[in-house]
């Protein structure tokens, strides 16, 4: 494995079909398995998982939509393009929003973001045997965010235990049952305005509306301050041991979003004892990421943001509190997000 595959990640999206077909993959798969993005779009992905595990991995994808599943991570071998390079041991991470699994597929290997990352997931399935020591939980680690409940089948009742064996029915993908209502944002994560790359579904915001504006815009005033901590801390966490964007575990919050949305350069932030960096130098960008010369600035959590003057309120109706799962990726900021209970 050279040196630039082992410190990548991507951002995937495969469908609900039996052999979890791609649908989307950012620009990073390349640098990890050798594939344009164009070469993976309406292929199935379990095309490159190893035969051996193939039976494995095909019950765990059917289980994650059956279950409603939300911040799961799977070690699993996946093919490279090259056949000199073989299978790569591949950490997965996944949740179902709605009739698509979003997640991201990163080199897997022994460490502190190993364990980081094993730590913040929901759930940790070892599938190939050589990851066995990079499977860590804290004891008695409460969900962060507990699956939706999924309703039983009419008529059905509450039937048997569906994780009994004997009682298991056959997997069966067509026609699966409908999911809770989750959405998933890709943001740059190389900008400070958090520029909105691509939007999974309509169920919360409408595409036509987010795409291309600052993921800001979608965040009520009150908690734009708070949010913007949030992801500079999944930003510092999704750093590799190079100093490169890599992945890095999940984060759990619930703030308001603004439906309709809202200029949020509008705000006048006072500078005060806030310290700005100075930019890198293009080489240094260049080192940064293997693929791209970008960077981003971080802002410095030790002095609170000052604000002079925010928008009017939204209208009455127009906010909706959400819960939302935060990861960082090579190529982006992924944000799944979901109607947050009354409570």
């Amino acid at each position: 494995m050279d040196s630039v595959s082992s410190h990548v990640s991507f951002i995937g999206i495969v469908d609900f079909t039996e052999d979890a077909r791609w649908v989307y993959a950012s620009e990073s798969v390349q640098d990890l398995l050798g594939f344009e993005p164009r070469e993976l779009i309406g292929r199935p992905s379990l095309g490159l998982v190893h035969p051996d595990e193939l039976a494995q991995v095909r019950k765990m994808h059917y289980d994650t939509i059956k279950q409603d599943k939300a911040a799961t991570l799977a070690y699993l071998r996946m093919k490279h393009k090259d056949p000199c390079k073989g299978y790569i041991l591949c950490s997965i991470t996944r949740t179902v929003c709605q009739n698509v699994l979003v997640g991201s597929v990163s080199f897997a290997s022994p460490g502190p973001r190993a364990m980081h990352n094993n730590s913040t997931a929901q759930e940790v399935t070892v599938i190939t045997p050589s990851a066995r020591d990079f499977e860590f939980r804290r004891w008695n680690d409460p969900n962060p965010m507990p699956p939706c409940p999924i309703l039983a089948p009419p008529g059905r009742g509450n039937g048997p235990d569906v994780d009994d064996p004997s009682h298991s029915p056959p997997m069966r993908f067509n026609p699966l049952p409908h999911q809770s209502v989750r959405t998933s944002l890709i943001l740059d994560r190389f900008s400070e305005r958090c520029g909105i790359h691509y939007c999974a579904n309509d169920s919360i915001l409408p595409p036509e509306t987010v795409m291309g504006r600052s993921f800001f815009d979608f965040v009520t005033p009150r908690h734009e301050d708070l949010v913007r901590n949030w992801i500079d801390v999944v930003k510092g966490w999704g750093v590799n041991e190079r100093g490169q964007p890599s992945d890095g575990g999940f984060g759990f919050g619930k703030f308001a979003i603004c439906v309709r949305g809202r200029d949020s350069s509008l705000r006048t932030d006072v500078p005060s004892s806030r310290t700005r960096r100075s930019p890198p130098s293009n080489s240094a960008r260049s080192q940064s990421h293997p693929s791209r010369a970008r960077s981003h600035s971080r802002r410095d959590l030790s002095s609170p943001l000052r604000v002079r003057e925010y928008q009017k309120p939204s209208a009455p109706g127009d906010e909706i509190m959400v819960d939302a799962i935060f990861s960082a990726h090579s190529d982006g900021l992924l944000v799944i997000i979901r109607k947050a209970s009354s409570s």
